[in-house]
């Protein structure tokens, strides 16, 4: 049974940024009164993607646009699962000072499509961890994506 009213959120953080990102999108919709399950991506299993309606993920990016060590098991494990009834956002913090800023967003984005998934909204990218504008363009996003959680459940 999936659990419609809850939202899976998971992220991979080496400094703390990428977890800052997703203590803001946690406490968004907490506020909007949606039921947050955080779990840190090395600890996600397949099953528990199959647990859930919604989808959070965030990952900080590593290199050359790469995702980092602790994405790459469960990034592999993504090939063998169903998103096609799942509704997926991604975030990440990246370094504007490399080449591809933040590609860890884009290469999960990709990997969600290509298994079916739908994105509820264009990718949140920011420039290593959320401070001023970064924390109300976070607010943002956490508010689009518990909108349309909250109005699918509704026209359920």
């Amino acid at each position: 049974m999936l659990r419609v009213n809850k939202v899976l959120l998971a992220y991979a953080s080496m400094s703390g940024n990428t977890e800052a990102i997703a203590d803001v999108i946690e406490e968004v919709l907490v506020e909007e009164k949606l039921t947050v399950n955080r779990l840190e991506v090395f600890d996600l299993t397949p099953e528990d993607i199959r647990d859930f309606d919604y989808i959070i993920l965030g990952s900080y990016t590593w290199g050359d646009g790469e995702l980092p060590d602790e994405f790459l098991d469960f990034y592999d494990e993504m090939d063998d699962i169903d998103f096609s009834q799942k509704k997926v956002a991604i975030f990440g913090s990246g370094d504007m000072a490399y080449d591809i800023f933040c590609g860890a967003v884009d290469l999960l984005e990709e990997k969600v499509q290509s298994q079916g998934g739908t994105l509820m909204t264009e990718g949140l990218k920011v420039e290593l961890a959320p401070y001023g504008e970064d924390v109300e363009k976070c607010k943002a996003y956490a508010l689009n994506i518990a909108a349309n959680i909250i109005k699918e459940v509704k026209n359920r």
